[in-house]
């Protein structure tokens, strides 16, 4: 996208959008050019896509992208925005919501979660390593920034539970974000019905399903590390781990069908919407899964053998 190669109606367009994030965050000084600039990078985002310029500007979260733009540009104000933000029902501060997604993925060792909160800021505008990209420089705006930095947040540290003494790459970063469709009214209310069946069928699962799951779907074990764990043939797990996927893509197919929805294919939408589920629900929490594990470690899969 460049300024002098859009539409008039396309710039007309993007001028509105400027305008309306200056006056909802007027203490965000952003120049236009600064504006444009920092625009025409997240668009370019998608330029593997084909992604047309106007169904960008039509999925674009306004406010988001000027605080990350904000952020980007060293503005005190957009930082502090930031800082503040709040989420979730409960109402948390963003930070506080970070620390207890910490908390749940490194359990019991507070120096490394606080730890990895404070890597997460110092990498929104510094790369890790040379080669890679500041988080807030991968923010495309079609998103909300929040959800995105916490969905952005945890799978770093999943990747880093990775052991390096197994010869399997780490996640990237990017693995699990699978919400990239572009926004619709009605997609709250298809994201609630989804939780919803999600939780109902997490809650009636046997425990070696819930083992199972939890290992691979939210802790990122191989199939063979899950198989060398509990002394099984890498097939049994294969063969059990597809039954679940089955099972469970036909259970949440058939609740949303029978619920009205409209699109016409229902599982990416189930599939994008699968991880928050996995990271949210307590029965796949390290502290559940251990105690199912002390109780009867080997059985659990020797029965579906």
């Amino acid at each position: 996208m460049s300024m002098a190669s859009v539409s008039m109606d396309q710039e007309r367009r993007v001028r509105l959008l400027y305008h309306f994030s200056r006056i909802q965050q007027p203490l965000i000084e952003l120049s236009w050019s600064e504006y444009v600039h920092h625009l025409e990078r997240m668009f370019q985002r998608h330029r593997a896509e084909s992604l047309s310029l106007n169904r960008f500007i039509d999925s674009l979260f306004p406010i988001d992208a000027l605080v990350a733009m904000g952020c980007l540009s060293n503005q005190a104000r957009a930082w502090e925005v930031l800082f503040s933000a709040h989420i979730g029902r409960a109402d948390r501060l963003f930070v506080d919501a970070l620390r207890q997604r910490a908390a749940r993925l490194l359990p019991g060792n507070e120096e490394q979660q606080e730890t990895a909160v404070q890597d997460f800021w110092g990498h929104l505008l510094v790369p890790p390593v040379a080669d890679r990209m500041p988080i807030l420089h991968r923010y495309d705006g079609m998103r909300p920034l929040i959800p995105w930095l916490i969905r952005v947040f945890q799978n770093r540290i999943i990747s880093q539970l990775r052991s390096p003494h197994h010869r399997v790459e780490s996640l990237s970063e990017d693995d699990l974000l699978l919400d990239t469709q572009p926004r619709s009214p009605n997609l709250t209310r298809w994201q609630e019905a989804f939780r919803e069946a999600a939780q109902s069928w997490l809650h009636v699962l046997p425990d070696r399903s819930l083992v199972i799951l939890g290992l691979r779907w939210r802790y990122r074990l191989s199939q063979r590390e899950i198989a060398n764990l509990f002394h099984v043939h890498e097939g049994t797990i294969s063969r059990q781990i597809a039954q679940l996927r089955d099972q469970f893509l036909a259970t949440i197919k058939e609740h949303l069908e029978s619920a009205g929805w409209f699109g016409e294919d229902v599982q990416p939408f189930i599939l994008q919407e699968m991880q928050s589920v996995l990271l949210d629900e307590p029965k796949l929490s390290a502290n559940h899964l251990s105690k199912l594990l002390q109780h009867q470690p080997l059985d659990m899969l020797h029965h579906e053998s």
